[in-house]
């Protein structure tokens, strides 16, 4: 039965997190068609403007068919005090046309998915600097959610390649391998990471930064999963076909990744999806903490740093904890579905 048919019949959560997941990647690969705005351009004379919201029926009760939003009118700067002009209806429109940019960094296109002519629309607000947040997240979730995925495959090759070896061979290659397995575990991980980026100039590029942290993040996570891979190896390798294999002199390395590893793709699945969350949080963290992706580049970890200790701003524009929420979302969907995949993964409950 296929996995996924499975996953819809056993867990209907985890399958709904599927798709979440699916969507929110859609979002960021899409986010130059998708966002009105590019995430660099500032609207000064709208800082921390609430959400606009979008509107069918105008101050008279009328009905339009065509969704609307008003213009909000900053009334008081120092307090960042917006008023609703209800006399100005902005319409919305889609494949609006704008700023030239290039959709994937590809093919250059001025239409948008939907935008207004006259007057701005901001659906999350905007920040200090006017700049349009549901356009930021956008394209922050292509750094914050494209690093979980990198780091995530290259620690696993790194697991599969040391705990496969280590347990196939045995002996001092083993000693050797998870004795520096053993010294990445010692260090507490989060402490590990922030020492791993102090060894590293902090004047550095957005692209060299977001590199960096992939690295970083793959140093950490692929001790754990060589340990695992490495007792499954152990067992496996004593199995009837792998002996065959063996006898009929197949390579070594042939048998590792042909008949050996294959056989641990269904604790693989799992432990995949379950790490991918500990990967976004380090992203967000090290940007939370300023030692991440630099403005004006936006990550969902450095959008949610402009709000720590600033009280002002956590009272007067809440909309500015938003990244967060996708941060809380994305990981808990695939929370739900790395439950759901130990559980149709296992022989044992086929």
């Amino acid at each position: 039965m296929n996995i996924f048919v499975r996953l819809r019949k056993r867990n209907f959560i985890s399958y709904i997190s599927l798709y979440i997941i699916i969507f929110l990647y859609s979002l960021a690969i899409l986010a130059d068609f998708i966002s009105p705005y590019p995430y660099n351009k500032q609207f000064r004379d709208t800082p921390l403007c609430p959400p606009t919201k979008i509107n069918f029926f105008d101050k008279n009760g009328k009905f339009h068919l065509r969704p609307f939003v008003y213009e909000y009118k900053l009334v008081n700067p120092s307090l960042n005090k917006y008023e609703i002009d209800r006399n100005k209806i902005c319409p919305i429109y889609f494949f609006v046309k704008g700023e030239r940019r290039k959709i994937l960094g590809l093919f250059p296109s001025r239409r948008y998915l939907f935008g207004v002519k006259e007057g701005k629309i901001f659906l999350f607000g905007t920040d200090m600097h006017g700049r349009d947040i549901f356009s930021r997240v956008l394209y922050g979730a292509r750094i914050s959610l494209s690093i979980g995925i990198i780091g995530v495959l290259i620690s696993f090759f790194l697991g599969f390649l040391i705990g496969g070896i280590s347990g196939y061979f045995g002996g001092k290659i083993d000693n050797v391998l998870m004795r520096l397995v053993e010294i990445f575990m010692m260090f507490p991980s989060f402490y590990l990471m922030l020492a791993l980026r102090a060894v590293f100039p902090l004047n550095l590029s957005s692209f060299q930064v977001y590199l960096l942290i992939v690295i970083i993040l793959s140093l950490i996570g692929w001790a754990g999963l060589a340990r695992i891979i490495r007792g499954m190896v152990l067992s496996i390798k004593e199995e009837e076909y792998v002996l065959s294999a063996k006898a009929l002199g197949i390579p070594t390395f042939r048998i590792i990744f042909r008949h050996i590893i294959p056989n641990t793709f269904s604790y693989s699945i799992t432990a995949i999806t379950l790490s991918i969350p500990g990967y976004i949080l380090g992203e967000s963290t090290l940007s939370l903490l300023g030692l991440g992706i630099q403005e004006p580049y936006p990550s969902w970890g450095n959008m949610l740093s402009v709000c720590i200790g600033n009280l002002r701003i956590l009272s007067n524009a809440p909309w500015m904890l938003i990244p967060g929420f996708f941060i809380f979302l994305t990981i808990i969907c695939f929370n739900f579905l790395g439950d759901g995949l130990r559980d149709v993964c296992d022989p044992k409950n086929w």
